[in-house]
């Protein structure tokens, strides 16, 4: 398995709000935190740790996707907890896309608007649904893709980490195939750049990740730039 990942700042704000694990060869996650006076940052800096955390030390104890939903479970009651914890913490949450990988199996986990793609013989799929209003708007027929990308409520999720003392967490698993690339990534990518010209790269430059991974983070910056960035590319080798 051949991994990249870099996460970027962007040109708008004034920190990063992402965080991320790239653990090889099992754990990879993003996050992307919300909330004022660093909450955001903070919110999914403990949510990712959280997570590598409660797999180092239940390893073995659960199934490979109970395993990560346990995980992100125990991520939401830790964010959730600090969110009662301060004032300034009030409101606090993250979205956590995350990949556990076991005997070539990707076990995936999911909540909010931060998506995992899959690249296998040319064609290009999100894997993951984004838990936002303005995907339930285009799920349900009511705007179109287009519209959905000058909404004005684009960024209100209906779903994150650390929002409730529960958690609704989408999960499933891939069986890898030689040369299936993994995108992971947060919505400081994809709303920026689309979606054909997210396939073009990987098509066209799918043997070095390194440089998918930087011109992604460049071409969103070229856009606007105007959220953080974070992309976890991930390619599997084996036949």
């Amino acid at each position: 398995m051949l991994v990249h990942v870099m996460s970027d700042i962007g040109l708008v704000r004034a920190t990063n709000e992402d965080s991320y694990i790239c653990e090889p060869p099992h754990l990879f996650v993003v996050a992307d935190g919300m909330g004022g006076h660093l909450a955001g940052e903070i919110a999914s800096k403990l949510a990712v740790t959280t997570i590598s955390r409660y797999i180092k030390e239940n390893d073995g104890k659960f199934k490979d996707e109970e395993l990560l939903r346990q995980a992100m479970t125990q991520a939401n009651t830790s964010v959730y907890q600090l969110s009662l914890s301060k004032e300034e913490f009030n409101g606090m949450g993250t979205t956590v896309t995350a990949v556990y990988m076991e005997n070539n199996k990707i076990f995936w986990g999911h909540v909010g608007d931060s998506r995992i793609y899959l690249l296998r013989n040319g064609e290009f799929s999100q894997i993951t649904n984004d838990h936002s209003l303005v995907w339930e708007l285009v799920q349900s027929g009511n705007i179109t893709k287009e519209e959905a990308k000058i909404h004005p409520k684009r960024n209100m999720l209906t779903r994150a980490v650390g929002t409730s003392c529960l958690i609704k967490i989408d999960t499933g698993v891939i069986a890898l195939e030689s040369e299936d690339i993994i995108l992971m990534c947060t919505d400081g990518l994809t709303n920026m750049v689309s979606h054909q010209d997210i396939y073009n790269l990987l098509k066209n430059s799918q043997d070095d990740l390194e440089c998918i991974t930087n011109q992604l983070v460049v071409n969103a910056k070229n856009a606007g730039g105007s959220d953080n960035i974070t992309v976890i590319l991930l390619k599997n080798g084996d036949a």
